[in-house]
């Protein structure tokens, strides 16, 4: 069987579709004669006919594109529907990203049904209620961040804004709020996004936390999801 048909029949197993992080981790490489299969297998879907992208990071074969867009709903032509499975997709892959570095995650209430791929994402983050980390008027602002990591002690270690198409700003006043905390500030969203970022983060009001915050294309955030289920994977060996 050649590479390119191992990562076929691996895509066929898991239902048609994959994750880079998840095709890397379901693929067996101990006969591949490579010292980065990672990069082997990014080739084969980028060049190979029989496979397809649907997002940055995902994607699936083409024998099954009819059913998958339809699972998806995005062969609905729909900019809702096609909306809301961006901002889930890529509220999932932080989630797991985080999850993978041992971190808590935590979704908001509004989202926890929403669906990252095949299961709600209630059923990715590990923390179902936020802590009680200060005041209760900014408890209720971090519940409307769409993903919060926490470390061991329950602090915020990083908060993650998805912008598809909602207001940065918007997302910027939620980090000003809560610049006392020691955790990171990043805006998620396409890279034709950056200028309008780049623009609102200078002007004077972010000035306290311009160089805190930090802008992660969509494409960036995917190679991240990426090398964390490779190193995840290594160091189970």
């Amino acid at each position: 069987m050649t590479q390119t048909q191992q990562v076929i029949e691996v895509m066929r197993e898991l239902g048609g579709y994959a994750t880079f992080g998840k095709l890397n981790q379901s693929i067996d490489f101990s006969e591949w004669k490579t010292k980065t299969p990672e990069a082997s297998v990014r080739r084969i879907v980028q060049n190979s006919p029989e496979i397809f992208k649907i997002r940055p990071g995902l994607w699936a074969l083409k024998e099954y594109e009819d059913v998958i867009l339809k699972r998806f709903k995005l062969n609905e032509n729909q900019e809702k529907t096609t909306k809301d499975f961006n901002h889930s997709y890529y509220q999932g892959l932080t989630v797991e990203i985080g999850n993978l570095r041992n971190l808590k995650t935590f979704i908001p209430n509004q989202d926890k049904n929403k669906l990252f791929l095949d299961k709600p994402l209630k059923e990715v983050a590990n923390v179902h209620e936020m802590y009680h980390f200060t005041y209760p008027e900014l408890i209720r602002l971090a519940k409307t961040i769409d993903v919060v990591w926490f470390n061991e002690r329950l602090m915020p270690y990083a908060f993650f804004e998805i912008e598809h198409t909602t207001d940065i700003q918007n997302s910027l006043l939620k980090f000003y709020e809560l610049q006392d905390f020691n955790a990171e500030f990043n805006i998620v969203a396409d890279d034709y996004r950056f200028d309008k970022f780049n623009a609102l983060i200078n002007r004077s009001m972010f000035k306290p936390i311009k160089e805190r915050v930090k802008f992660k294309s969509y494409n960036t955030l995917s190679d991240i999801h990426s090398n964390a289920f490779r190193y995840s994977y290594a160091t189970a060996l």
